[in-house]
């Protein structure tokens, strides 16, 4: 880990750096390519679908998730389209999940597709149970998500972490993060890296 108290430029609330920019551009990469060589692999497989590589279909939730997504969506050459998804978990100040609610419409016309699910953070794991349930629903071809963190506290989801996403950028403790698409408040989405705020500021 890195980074000084207090050394944040525009944000002094912003206590300490846990994961720098450089590090997180290298691993978004290698998700990147490790969700390429795993998405050519199952249309490989689809039998009568080889002409249509357009099966892929990217689910960023929003809001946390956008930064993330457009980063890994630019390192996969690939044809997919895109469908968002907005879920309410963390209103306002608060620092712990209150429960996963659908708040927009899910992406219809999933059955058959290839589907990731791309989040920002897997804590309680509500949110992207509740995520991967519904797109079930729709029969899509195969499921899988993708999240940037992966907190060290208890699940609430009823599935293991194996299951709940199969691609993990970062494993963190429990500490409450802003930065890379993560607010408090609805603030520091903007901020480059994923850092900590002093204890004062929440």
């Amino acid at each position: 880990m890195s980074g000084a108290p207090g050394a944040s430029g525009a944000f002094p609330e912003i206590e300490r750096t846990l994961i720098g920019r450089e590090r997180i551009a290298a691993r978004v990469r290698e998700l990147a390519a490790r969700l390429c060589a795993d998405l050519q692999a199952e249309l490989a497989k689809d039998s009568g679908h080889a002409a249509d590589p357009g099966r892929i279909v990217i689910v960023p939730i929003m809001s946390g998730a956008m930064i993330f997504a457009s980063d890994l969506l630019r390192e996969m050459p690939l044809k997919l389209s895109l469908g968002l998804v907005a879920v309410s978990s963390y209103p306002g100040k608060s620092l712990a999940s209150k429960g996963a609610v659908i708040a927009s419409e899910l992406p219809a016309n999933l059955a058959g597709k290839h589907v990731v699910i791309v989040d920002d953070i897997l804590d309680s794991g509500q949110t992207i149970e509740l995520v991967r349930r519904i797109v079930g629903d729709q029969k899509p071809a195969s499921v899988r998500a993708c999240v940037m963190l992966r907190k060290a506290v208890p699940r609430v989801a009823t599935i293991p972490d194996d299951r709940l996403a199969e691609y993990v950028g970062f494993d963190i403790p429990d500490e409450f993060v802003v930065g890379y698409g993560l607010d408090y408040n609805g603030y520091y989405r903007n901020h480059p890296e994923i850092a900590t705020l002093r204890r004062d500021a929440l």
